[in-house]
């Protein structure tokens, strides 16, 4: 999530209560440094401190963002299923294909997090199995494994069973290309 003010990622999250409504601020370190030192000065929330800065009248305003937030927190994973909320929620994700559905989302809290977005360290080797294909390096193979299991389920559910059966032999097949061991 982006920081009310500009476009750095919001890592000060503030929720105030004033006259019975209630208002969510999202902002960057630098803006809310600023923000509570005008909280400090104007005695508390909404008591005639001024909003130098601008730190609630930016381009988003507060209902936007909580409209906003609303609406990113109903987006859910069209291969696991697993919402975005749920995620907020639970602090894990439900599939590889998450990283890329999510990806808008989950950029700023991976960078806050470890100060980069792109890995830097060691890597295992993934060599081919037996004479077959290298196992995948990206989450693209694993996660057309995931669809295909998704299609089989629904085809099923649809008792529509011969499509459940392609399904079925294209895992098979994508397995075996993987782990070069005969289908049986």
């Amino acid at each position: 999530m982006k920081c009310q003010q500009c476009d750095k990622p919001a890592v000060f999250h503030i929720t105030e209560l004033e006259a019975g409504e209630v208002r969510e601020i999202h902002l960057c370190e630098d803006h809310a440094r600023a923000y509570l030192n005008q909280s400090e000065a104007g005695g508390g929330p909404g008591e005639g401190k001024p909003q130098t800065g601008g730190a609630l009248t930016g381009p988003m305003g507060v209902g936007q963002t909580a409209d906003e937030l609303a609406a990113l927190d109903q987006k859910a994973c069209d291969m696991c299923g697993i919402t975005f909320f749920e995620f907020r929620n639970q602090g894990r994700l439900g599939c590889p294909h998450d990283y890329v559905h999510f990806e808008k989302e989950l950029e700023p809290l991976i960078a806050n997090i470890h100060g980069a977005t792109q890995h830097t360290g060691r890597r295992p080797s993934r060599p081919a199995v037996a004479g077959g294909e290298p196992l995948p390096e990206g989450t693209d193979g694993l996660t057309a494994v995931i669809g295909m299991r998704t299609g089989m389920k629904e085809a099923i559910e649809c008792e529509d069973y011969e499509r459940a059966k392609e399904f079925r032999d294209q895992i098979r097949q994508t397995e075996q290309r993987w782990l070069d061991r005969p289908t049986a």
